[in-house]
């Protein structure tokens, strides 16, 4: 399943580049992309885990960069 998110108070390029790599490196994601310029967030990732999968991919993202949010 490959979806779309909004991000709200992504900062800089750095940070969503290492968003993407870890989210990358989650267990089930076969492919994420972060965008800065965007503020968007693309993951595909396993269908019958996909809501668990996002749940890790939330507090991945709040380790790099607390105040930014994903609207699911």
């Amino acid at each position: 399943m490959k979806k779309t998110f909004k991000m709200i108070d992504l900062d800089c390029a750095n940070c969503a580049a290492k968003m993407e790599n870890a989210i990358k490196g989650l267990d089930g994601v076969n492919d994420a992309s972060v965008s800065f310029m965007t503020q968007k967030m693309t993951v595909d990732a396993d269908d019958a885990r996909f809501d668990a999968i996002m749940k890790e991919v939330v507090k991945v993202c709040r380790k790099v960069e607390p105040d930014c949010e994903i609207v699911l």
